[in-house]
Formats: structure tokens, C-alpha cells, sequence
């Protein structure tokens, strides 16, 4: 006997169901991988407050941290610096597809397009246990940067350096990236950012990576769709938005003026609210702290002046504007400012950003792997019932 229909009542049930938008408020997973304390502005990885983890540990730390729930040891860090380097070389199949991307794609369509073809040379595609799919996390967290910085070099028509097997994540990636062996200062500014951004709660990408492991897909099918999402702009793409406003005020003396009148227009201020935080993004301030502690190195200061008066200047006429919102920095106001003093183009910084979220994607497919629920929710209709169809000649 079926019961794939539902009964009148049902559906009336169904029809006084309260709908959350967005998901507003629904918890559709338990995580051991990080927590978002929205109200007092805190973020917690695997236990460690992101103040503290960001200032001390290296990304490879945190990405160890994320999939096994607590930081390494050295031989065991070692083992994973030594595994990264052998993962970094692309298979033939991805390095063709970037010789493709480098002549027609945006940034974030070269990364979807590229990490999609990471199967090619994955020997057991089939074996979806853990042991295979932490290989995979180490794999797709050593390529993600080598593709990024092999794309920008091929479309800017320069060679393409190959990796430093002794060198990290941050330090290897801004040398493909430039050429060049990178300063101390930015790499220690690079791993900040990194570790500062590996992982957020369900956002939006998490949440799709998840559903697609959910579905017993494949890791690398589950990251593609995340950089799908990491994509648009509400979620991955504001950081070339906050630069931009940046840039456009100038100078310090210009930032009141201007931001009063991009408000009175109707424009958003890039790089300040948040969905989740009512009060400043706590990674912000690490990472205005990782983009003085550069500026000391450099003496580049002016930039990171203009921009902390940005903060200011913009925190108050928000409030002015807009009371009872507290729209203070995200994680994108500084991000901005710290990815264009290490060398990147604007439209690197999502890249870069999907760099140091890979180690976070792959941790939570592994952590909805071990649960094996598929991940369903429901929609209520809305629409007409009842319809008759019409032939094609009386329509």
C-alpha cells in the first residue's frame, strides 16, 4: 500500500508550518569544528578562541586541528608538510583545464573549473571511507593553492614556478603566485589570514558542501560546489567591495563626507555587518593586528591609517543612520587591506579566501560523512492546486 501521498489535513498542517527564510535560526547539524557566538562576537575552532590560534599556529596546524580535533605533534606535522608537497603536483587533466580558464574565466570560474577535474587522478574514486577521504582533504588543501597561483600566472602570461617541496602552504603559494621567495613577514601575514578564515560555522558554502557529502557524493564534487557558492557576493565576494570603498575615500579627511553620501545614495558600506555578529567581527581584529604587525615590517603604514579611520568614521555614521543595527567591521574590511599589501589583485582575494576555507570544507565533509543522514529539509507550497490541463490548440 502506498503512502507517498498526503491527506488534505496534511498538507493543511504542513501549510501553518512557520517558514524560516534563509534558515534563520534552524540548526541542521552538530559540529565539533568551530562556534559562533554571534552575540559577544566570539569564534571558536576546535576549542581554541581564533585570537589565539590565528597569532601562534601555522595553517597546517589548524588544517591537522579541523580533521583530527586536536593540534599535531612534530613528527606528525612533519608527516603532513611531507604528504602536502607530494600532493601538490596537478594532474595533466587540471593543468590543461587552467590553460583553458587562464584565456576566458573569471577568477572564481577558473577554481570551480579546475578543482572539478581533481579526480583524474584519484586512484580509488570509488573508496568513500575515511582513510581515503582524508587523503583527499590533503590533496585538495595542497592543490587549491597551486591552482589559484598557476591561473593567475598563465593569464598574465608568465611562467609558472614550480612548488617548494620544504615550504609551507602560505609561503609556497606566494612564491608561485609572484615568482619570487617571499618576505618572513608575509608569510607570517598570509598563515594569519589562513588560519583566521578556515573555518566559520554553517555558512552558506559549508552548508552546500555538506549537503552534497550528504548525498554519499564525492569529497571533490562537495568542494566544488562550495566554491560554487563561495562565489556570490553575499557570501565570498565582498572583500574586492571594502578595497574598492577604501580606495575610492582616499584620504582620511574625505571618509565622513564620502560615506555620508554613498549612504544617502542607498549604497551599502562594504566590509561593515553581519549576519551572524551583533557586535565587531572577531577576526577582524586579528586581522587588523596581522596588517600592523606587516606595516611594521614594511613601514607601508598610510594604507592601514586610512583604512582604520574608514573603521571609525563608518561604525559611527552606521549608527547614526542606522540605530539598533550595530553594524561594525567583518572579516572582509581588513581582509582587503592585508591580501592587496602582500602583491594579490582584487579579484584573487575569494581565491584566496577558498585557500584557507578548503581545510574547514573538507573537515565538516568528513564530519557529515561519519553521520551518513542525508540532509533533506522540506518547502511549504505556495502556488495553485486543482489545475486542468488545457490542450495545446484551445491555450
Amino acid at each position: 500500500m502506498s503512502n507517498s501521498g498526503a491527506t488534505n489535513s496534511d498538507a493543511s498542517d504542513r501549510s501553518h508550518h512557520a517558514v524560516a527564510s534563509g534558515l534563520e535560526g534552524i540548526v541542521v547539524a552538530q559540529t565539533e569544528l568551530s562556534d559562533v557566538d554571534g552575540l559577544h562576537g566570539k569564534l571558536c575552532i576546535r576549542g581554541y578562541d581564533v585570537e589565539e590560534i590565528a597569532t601562534k599556529a601555522i595553517f597546517e596546524e589548524v588544517a591537522f586541528l579541523l580533521w583530527h580535533g586536536r593540534l599535531p605533534k612534530k613528527p606528525e606535522l612533519e608527516e603532513l608538510h611531507s604528504n602536502l608537497a607530494v600532493a601538490r603536483r596537478l594532474p595533466e587533466e587540471t593543468i590543461a583545464a587552467l590553460n583553458f580558464a587562464a584565456k576566458r574565466m573569471h577568477p572564481m570560474d577558473a577554481l570551480r573549473f579546475a578543482v572539478a577535474s581533481l579526480t583524474a587522478d584519484d586512484p580509488n574514486i570509488e573508496d568513500d571511507s575515511r582513510e581515503n577521504n582524508l587523503h583527499r582533504a590533503i590533496t585538495l588543501t595542497a592543490r587549491v593553492p597551486v591552482i589559484v597561483a598557476t591561473y593567475h600566472r598563465l593569464r598574465s602570461g608568465l611562467s609558472v614556478p614550480e612548488p617548494k617541496d620544504d615550504w609551507g602552504i602560505a609561503a609556497n603559494f606566494l612564491y608561485q603566485l609572484k615568482g619570487s621567495e617571499p618576505d618572513p613577514a608575509e608569510v607570517r601575514a598570509l598563515n594569519t589570514y589562513l588560519v583566521t578564515v578556515a573555518d566559520h560555522g554553517m555558512n552558506a558554502s559549508t552548508f552546500t558542501a555538506r549537503v552534497i557529502a550528504s548525498t554519499q557524493s564525492d569529497m571533490v564534487s562537495a568542494i566544488t560546489g562550495a566554491i560554487g557558492a563561495l562565489k556570490g557576493p553575499l557570501h565570498g565576494g565582498a572583500p574586492e567591495g571594502a578595497l574598492e570603498m577604501i580606495e575610492a575615500i582616499g584620504t582620511p579627511d574625505r571618509a565622513e563626507s564620502w560615506m555620508r553620501e554613498a549612504i544617502s545614495q542607498g549604497k551599502r558600506l562594504m566590509g561593515f555587518g553581519h549576519r551572524i555578529y551583533k557586535v565587531r567581527d572577531p577576526r577582524a581584529e586579528v586581522l587588523y593586528r596581522a596588517a600592523e604587525a606587516l606595516a611594521d615590517e614594511t613601514g607601508e603604514k598610510e594604507a592601514l591609517a586610512l583604512a582604520r579611520e574608514v573603521e571609525r568614521v563608518g561604525v559611527r555614521i552606521l549608527a547614526e543612520y542606522k540605530p539598533g543595527r550595530n553594524l561594525n567591521t567583518n572579516v572582509e574590511f581588513y581582509t582587503a587591506l592585508l591580501l592587496r599589501e602582500l602583491g594579490l589583485t582584487k579579484d584573487l582575494f575569494t581565491p584566496t579566501f577558498a585557500i584557507g576555507r578548503t581545510a574547514g570544507w573538507t573537515a565538516h565533509i568528513l564530519e557529515q560523512k561519519s553521520s551518513g543522514r542525508l540532509i533533506r529539509p522540506e518547502s511549504e507550497y505556495i502556488g495553485p492546486r486543482d489545475l486542468k490541463y488545457v490542450p495545446l490548440e484551445m491555450r
